[in-house]
């Protein structure tokens, strides 16, 4: 007898749906910038998204309408090669999946209200109460799809592949690459003009929150640990102010 749940779990662990799950993040979070922020001048975006629209600034493109361009391309070279996976693609898990990520964003919560405050004695929210609230769920939805999309998906991915050959064993290529990609994705928060001033609590905290999430991406996928994130953010901003 079939296993509905693993069913589920081995059905929605790949490219297609973790895309097609990830899509509205960003049309959302595109749209909720442009809403709430008319002006072009004072734009605040989410930082990895800066890096990238500053590269295609610098290249001479239009920031927005390459970054479309990009989802389209991909879109469709992923639509390509998962063309078997679009015939047995069920619109049910959707919904399945953003539950599945709502739990464990409540488990995330959970536990830097709990442990992580106990122990290091900080405070897990760290709203910015110069935006609208508007602002602040385009830019939790925008770190949902950005930071897993740099943090986990690029710089995780890479690292499995380079030190599970360091390393000969998949094992400890895995668990070097979370490591090192959540002290990456701690450390970044306080570079630049936009960044936190540096504590050893926050650093541990956000530590542990990479790890977390790089644990969901590569048991999950990209999809549910980029929600995850935006969820996790949003809860934050709305009920732990």
């Amino acid at each position: 007898m079939t296993n509905p749940v693993k069913t589920y779990l081995e059905g929605t662990h790949n490219l297609l749906y973790s895309f097609l799950v990830s899509l509205p993040l960003f049309l959302l979070y595109e749209l909720l910038i442009i809403i709430s922020q008319p002006s072009a001048d004072a734009i605040v975006r989410i930082s990895v998204d800066v890096w990238i629209k500053s590269l295609f600034t610098f290249l001479g493109v239009n920031a927005v309408s390459f970054s479309l361009l990009l989802v389209v391309l991909i879109g469709g070279f992923i639509l390509y090669k998962e063309r078997e996976q679009l015939k047995t693609l069920r619109l049910s898990y959707f919904p399945i999946l953003i539950l599945e990520a709502t739990v464990y964003a409540i488990v995330v919560a959970l536990i830097s209200q709990t442990l992580v405050s106990w122990v290091v004695n900080i405070a897990a929210s760290d709203p910015i109460t110069s935006l609208t609230m508007t602002q602040k769920i385009a830019l939790s939805l925008g770190a949902g799809l950005y930071e897993e999309l740099f943090f986990r998906v690029i710089l995780v991915t890479l690292f499995i592949l380079a030190f599970t050959k360091l390393f000969n064993k998949k094992w400890a290529g895995i668990t070097a690459s979370v490591v090192l990609a959540a002290l990456l994705f701690s450390a970044v928060h306080y570079i630049g003009s936009m960044g936190d001033p540096f504590t050893i609590n926050s650093f541990l905290y956000r530590f542990l929150f990479g790890l977390i999430l790089n644990g969901i991406y590569v048991w999950r996928g990209f999809g549910v640990a980029a929600w995850t994130h935006a969820i996790y953010d949003i809860m934050v901003i709305v009920f732990m102010p």
